[in-house]
């Protein structure tokens, strides 16, 4: 085992919240080192590059990490849950697979107990972060269009907005007919070259990595600048635990280097960005004598109140071609449906994220599994039937708080270096299945007013677990969160965090966009405490 001097500050995590932290902190020009468990991705060996790029997207660069099983990947059980972990373990983190839709939270949002008498109220507001919204837009680039009258005021410095495609003109008909909003997308995607990254090309496989660069990942947008501005970052290190002294303080992390080597990293400050699984495995995992329940944990939150956004999928077939999966995949939303209206049966809402259609093998397997490409004469025809002629869209639920719903560890299951993993609990609630019931008759309609037919719905979608939150929740109660309202564990007064375990509730809306806000504004609220960051 290796000892070094003590970094300033050591961040755990190279993902969209680890990145925007680093970039923001580098400017102090301290010791910041970022250990990442996975590797610096490089994008010529992207599934995109090549034929078999459907095939790699349920194999090494699948979104479900036991479906992986890169080393680099850590096991998960969940068993216990019909939604299923979507993550990435890699410089960039879930942003090398997202699809770059890049929406804000509502005010709203951020004061559902206020509007609804549901969940809490966050200890901050839209206020607080429009600057850091703004900010980040910058940073990744963002192509939209202002003026949406469903959304709130804002900064944004956005691209011209991507091109609607025929999927999208066909759904946004549909949506016209019944008097129903729409609007193009903000998405991290640039439509101009930008900042050393040149523009899409729409190669389509935008959630398997893009080989173009013109997807905001956050391995292609922070990281340039934050590793010239002097960042240190370590990949293939995977961390076991944080370490802390006799006086309860953090004082770095020991790890496991590419080799399998145990290192040792002492640090001055310790930032956690391993979202909203990671964060909480990690605290877990560094029980000690001083924190016998796990660390940061002496409101007993740690994992508790995990936020998945329960998806529902509505496509349908058209009789003219649209675009097949060419162009990225989100182009235009619909927030017809994103506030409370207490006649619907159900609190809170959700966003309509408007898709383009698939690739052929997907074709053929939703085809297939849904009755409508058989065995056999007809198997070709009824392909054809199908292919460059599916289009609809995925209705983003908002999932409210519940103690219930966590991650704890699994008693057996380890990951390679014999650290515990993740075990995943969760069950839908009343109100998200009257959520997704409604948004299923919702999409239906739109998708009939557009002159679809033969409408597929699947509700929730099993393997949509994209969005992770809630496992470390911020507030001011230290027995009812985990970190204040600028991050800082109530225990541990050098142990910040920023990924999306701090979510207290989760909106109807993707949340990298809000994840990278709150790490920037984080970051400013350690900067202007560096005198006295350990009071």
């Amino acid at each position: 085992m290796v000892e070094e001097e003590p970094v300033d500050v050591l961040i755990i995590g190279a993902g969209a919240s680890g990145a925007a932290m680093a970039w923001s902190l580098a400017d102090t020009k301290m010791h910041i080192v970022c250990l990442e468990q996975g590797p610096l991705m490089n994008p010529l060996e992207y599934p995109s590059t090549g034929r078999n790029w459907e095939a790699r997207s349920q194999s090494d660069m699948a979104i479900n990490p036991n479906q992986r099983s890169l080393p680099s990947d850590y096991p998960i059980n969940e068993d216990d849950s019909p939604i299923k972990v979507a993550n990435f373990n890699g410089v960039g983190g879930g942003t090398v697979l997202y699809a770059g839709h890049y929406p804000r939270f509502h005010p709203s949002d951020f004061r559902v107990k206020s509007l609804d008498d549901v969940a809490d109220d966050w200890p901050i507001d839209y206020d607080d972060l429009a600057p850091y919204y703004g900010e980040n837009d910058r940073m990744t680039g963002v192509a939209g269009l202002a003026g949406d009258p469903a959304y709130p005021r804002d900064n944004a410095h956005r691209l011209p907005p991507l091109p609607l495609g025929k999927s999208g003109q066909a759904i946004a008909k549909g949506l016209n007919r019944l008097d129903w909003h729409w609007w193009p997308s903000d998405t991290a995607i640039i439509t101009e070259d930008y900042d050393g990254r040149a523009h899409c090309i729409n190669l389509g496989a935008c959630g398997s990595g893009c080989a173009q660069g013109a997807k905001g990942s956050a391995d292609v947008t922070y990281w340039p600048h934050a590793l010239r501005a002097g960042v240190e970052l370590r990949t293939r290190c995977r961390v076991r635990e944080i370490t802390v002294g006799d006086d309860g303080m953090a004082t770095g992390a020991i790890y496991y280097d590419g080799n399998g080597d145990e290192q040792v990293v002492k640090a001055h400050v310790v930032v956690m960005a391993c979202n909203g699984i990671g964060t909480p495995r990690l605290l877990l995992n560094s029980a000690s004598e001083q924190f016998p329940d796990g660390l940061a944990n002496s409101s007993g939150l740690v994992g508790k109140n995990l936020m998945f956004h329960p998806y529902a999928w509505i496509q349908g077939v058209f009789d003219e071609e649209v675009d097949g999966y060419a162009g990225p995949t989100k182009a235009i939303r619909s927030q017809q449906f994103y506030e409370t209206d207490t006649d619907r049966g159900y609190l809170r809402g959700y966003t309509f994220e408007i898709s383009r259609g698939m690739g052929p093998v997907r074709t053929a397997q939703t085809g297939m599994r849904h009755g409508m490409i058989p065995w056999g004469a007809d198997h070709h025809d009824a392909f054809r039937r199908m292919y460059n002629r599916v289009a609809g869209m995925v209705a983003v639920c908002e999932d409210l708080p519940e103690e219930h719903n966590q991650v704890t560890l699994d008693p057996d299951l380890k990951d390679g270096n014999g650290i515990p993993a993740p075990k995943i609990s969760y069950t839908l609630s009343d109100n998200s299945r009257a959520m997704l019931d409604h948004a299923v008759a919702r999409a239906s309609e739109i998708l009939a007013a557009a002159g679809a037919h033969d409408i597929m719905t699947e509700s929730p979608i099993s393997w949509g677990g994209w969005h992770l939150m809630g496992t470390a929740r911020m507030g001011n109660d230290p027995k009812r969160s985990v970190v204040n309202e600028w991050g800082r564990s109530h225990d541990v007064k050098n142990l910040f965090i920023v990924d999306g375990s701090i979510f207290v509730t989760s909106a109807g809306v993707n949340p990298t966009s809000t994840i990278q806000a709150l790490a920037l504004y984080v970051a400013d609220q350690m900067k202007s405490r560096l005198a006295n960051l350990f009071d």
